[in-house]
């Protein structure tokens, strides 16, 4: 006899939002989190009185004006912007690419004359058709901004040379003419005040919750308490790896406590040479504009992904998507299992894409049940 109505597994924002949409319509709901504490991978880590992002910096921001009063419904967020720094061979660069950036590259004051620079490196590169991320990279910036700002990091972060990536990882470079350090382009902005756990806790609050509970360890009896599943996994695992395994790439991550009030003077640093190795420098409190007598840093290191690792990036080259799309085309013939999030449906997703996603399939749930 099923007990729930929905037994979501994975505790991470899709899920998280499902849970919190499907109680608010008196569904009974149980969530399973097989790590130790729930919200998927925006769980921060209280050290030193600091909310360090444990795996990885989560700036939010949307151009939806529906998710950004959804999740400020739950919790008021800051007005942090994201303004990364790219650090090469120890010169630094503002990102995105903009005028900041061209006048530390070539000394160049107008935006005419950073258009003629790209420009002039665009034709004496005399690409037609790019076959690989480096050729697609230089044409669109030019060699100067490829070798400095792009090259080193994309082959940390892939694990690969730019020649042997596909173009379409880089379809389009983000390229401002304007002395504007702001990294994102969207209307909203922030960082919880408080942290994410806060939302997390917020949208979980009142539903039944299991950490340290593998749905893979007991399936049987977890897919007979519920008369629906939502899944949040990875999709070939659900499948038992019926067609083969779907490749990731992984991060690792050496977190320290510093005895100094501010280590890097910025949330986020990139480390854009190949010879550093990792691919940056996080340095936590700036999120929160934190005043603590102490600082925390995580540095990032890119890692390839073994069984035992966490999966973060999915590899979408034609392999690995047309191994996906077999596994998709198994989901069409579920009747009681609903598939969402990064794993499930193998594909990265920014924050506020996930919960737009999720309360629309909420309420698709909705309708037919």
């Amino acid at each position: 006899m099923s007990n729930y109505d929905y037994l979501i597994v994975g505790s991470g924002l899709f899920g998280s939002v499902m849970a919190h949409e499907l109680k608010k319509k008196k569904k009974k709901i149980l969530v399973i989190e097989k790590r130790a504490q729930p919200g998927g991978n925006i769980y921060c880590e209280k050290i030193e009185d600091i909310n360090v992002h444990t795996y990885g910096a989560h700036i939010f921001h949307t151009n939806n004006k529906e998710v950004w009063d959804f999740v400020n419904s739950f919790v008021s967020f800051n007005n942090y912007i994201n303004s990364p720094i790219a650090n090469y061979k120890g010169k630094f660069y503002n990102l995105p690419f903009n005028m900041n950036t061209f006048y530390s590259l070539w000394g160049v004051t107008s935006p005419q004359a950073a258009r003629e620079m790209i420009k002039k490196q665009q034709g004496e590169a005399g690409i037609h058709k790019s076959e690989n991320l480096e050729e697609q990279a230089i044409s669109l910036v030019g060699r100067d901004i490829y070798e400095t700002l792009i090259k080193g990091y994309t082959e940390k972060q892939w694990g690969r040379k730019c020649t042997d990536l596909p173009p379409f990882i880089i379809k389009r470079l983000p390229v401002r003419f304007t002395f504007d350090n702001n990294y994102f382009n969207d209307r909203y902005q922030g960082i919880p005040i408080g942290g994410y756990n806060t939302l997390t806790e917020k949208l979980l609050t009142g539903i039944e919750t299991l950490t340290n509970t593998d749905f893979f360890k007991d399936r049987t009896y977890f897919q007979s308490i519920a008369k629906n599943i939502i899944f949040t996994g990875r999709i070939d695992e659900f499948y038992n790896y019926e067609f083969g395994k779907l490749e990731y790439r992984s991060l690792k991550f050496e977190t320290e406590i510093l005895d100094c009030e501010n280590y890097q003077g910025n949330a986020v640093i990139n480390f854009t040479d190949y010879n550093t190795p990792y691919t940056r420098i996080i340095e936590h409190k700036h999120f929160e504009f934190g005043t603590q007598a102490k600082t925390v840093i995580s540095r990032e290191y890119p890692a390839e992904w073994r069984e035992g690792t966490e999966p973060f990036y999915p590899i979408n080259d034609k392999a690995n998507d047309e191994l996906h799309k077999r596994y998709y085309e198994l989901t069409l013939k579920e009747k009681n299992v609903m598939f969402g999030g990064r794993l499930a449906e193998y594909k990265y997703y920014d924050m506020d894409k996930v919960i737009e996603i999720a309360l629309s399939k909420a309420e698709q749930l909705h309708a037919k049940n």
